[in-house]
């Protein structure tokens, strides 16, 4: 009787266990199909995502694994043609899966994709919190597009074309309507470096808000020496006629000269250095000469290795070296400078502005300015052997990423959904 009952129960012991194994055996092959599959659709996805969004400071492109039976993936893009690109390669090699895709902006913003800077300054990061690496900064009154919102924060698109994330404070959300009737109303641009805008028409009332140079704000009306202004998110104040000029004459005034260019560069010397900066409350080198560009209503691209593209090519090389003499000879005041802290590769990681006499003006440490030629008191050793290239940007304002405020989309009275 006992030894029956081993035996059965060895036998069944024995079933199990080839049952099981059996069981592994297509669990483990299921799990290799779909890690495969897994796999592919991942480098289809960078294929689709190195062709139509190959910098992610300008191009918005998200693919996130929902489910694994059936196999869902949520594809957030700023381009809606990667997501039928990759729909394409997905169907061309018969792999079953679904694309969720959502083109930004969201659709569940009620409409208001367009915003206004409500802040002196708004800081930008990568990601939406505040341990996030600063991207950049915009002024008050900066137009944006607001591609969607997480966690009390918006991701914006700049005139510059730049993609971060901003606190929700520092943006007025608005419809197409109200955007455009922003864009139509009355401006002033405040043009002193610091200052603040009052309650009442006079300088000892109290503070609504401080200021900086590039400060667009809204003009209700003119009364003892002030303008009557208002936010974005319609608080009103006043500021003095003194500090400020007309948007409309400010937006048309003429291109600047070397000269001009670099008299508003020369206001932001001892700024300290910070980086994603492009405010006179700290700036990082781009953003020095974005800012100086702006203050004469010219829209430069965000980064140094953006500026970098732009503009007319100076020649500063011997044979395929970069020759100081030979710089010495060919850049002219108002050139920009660009620099390459490792040389292997020569991304440009820096740039400045060339005044003349082999001297230069930049935001390193602070905004300060140096020489290239050896043996001067003021000469940067660092900057003069990382030399890479330069630009000759004030004889191609009006080109693609070179563009006037006057003839810039996001400022136009009638903007495009």
């Amino acid at each position: 009787m006992s030894q029956s009952l081993f035996s059965t129960e060895y036998y069944m012991n024995r079933l199990f266990f080839i049952a099981f194994i059996l069981f592994l055996g297509s669990y483990s092959e299921a799990a290799v199909i779909d890690s495969l599959l897994i796999k592919r659709v991942n480098e289809l996805s960078l294929q689709v995502q190195k062709k139509y969004a190959p910098d992610k400071r300008t191009e918005y492109y998200q693919l996130s694994q929902l489910t694994s039976e059936p196999l869902a993936y949520k594809l957030e893009i700023s381009k809606a043609e990667a997501a039928a690109e990759l729909k394409a390669l997905l169907s061309r090699e018969n792999l079953v899966v679904i694309i969720k895709e959502e083109v930004l902006p969201s659709a569940d913003q009620n409409a208001k994709v367009y915003g206004v800077t409500n802040l002196s300054v708004i800081n930008q990061r990568y990601a939406p919190n505040h341990a996030a690496e600063m991207a950049t900064q915009s002024l008050l009154g900066t137009p944006v597009k607001i591609l969607k919102k997480e966690r009390g924060n918006y991701f914006i698109r700049t005139p510059d074309n730049y993609l971060s994330w901003t606190e929700s404070a520092g943006i007025v959300p608005m419809t197409k309507p109200e955007f455009e009737n922003w864009q139509r109303a009355e401006k002033i641009v405040y043009t002193e470096l610091f200052g603040l805008a009052y309650t009442e028409p006079s300088e000892s009332s109290l503070p609504v808000s401080d200021l900086v140079a590039g400060n667009i704000l809204q003009l209700l009306s003119e009364t003892s020496g002030f303008y009557k202004v208002a936010f974005p998110d319609k608080r009103t104040a006043f500021i003095s006629v003194k500090k400020a000029r007309p948007y409309d004459q400010w937006k048309n005034q003429p291109d600047p000269s070397a000269e001009q260019l670099l008299k508003t560069a020369r206001n932001y010397l001892g700024i300290p250095y910070l980086w994603g900066g492009t405010s006179v409350k700290g700036m990082d080198c781009s953003g020095f000469t974005k800012t100086s560009y702006f203050m004469h209503g010219i829209v430069l691209p965000r980064d140094a290795s953006q500026q970098a593209l732009v503009g007319d090519k100076v020649d500063i090389f011997e044979s395929d070296s970069v020759s100081i003499t030979k710089a010495l000879k060919n850049l002219k005041p108002g050139d920009h400078l660009f620099f390459a802290g490792n040389k292997k590769t020569m991304r440009v990681t820096h740039t400045a502005i060339y005044i003349g006499n082999g001297e230069f003006i930049q935001a390193a440490g602070l905004v300060r300015i140096n020489s290239m030629i050896s043996g001067s008191k003021n000469y940067d050793d660092f900057q003069s052997r990382t030399l890479v290239g330069a630009r000759r940007i004030l004889t191609a304002i009006g080109d693609p990423e070179i563009t006037r405020v006057k003839q810039h989309p996001y400022y136009q009275e009638q903007v495009n959904q």
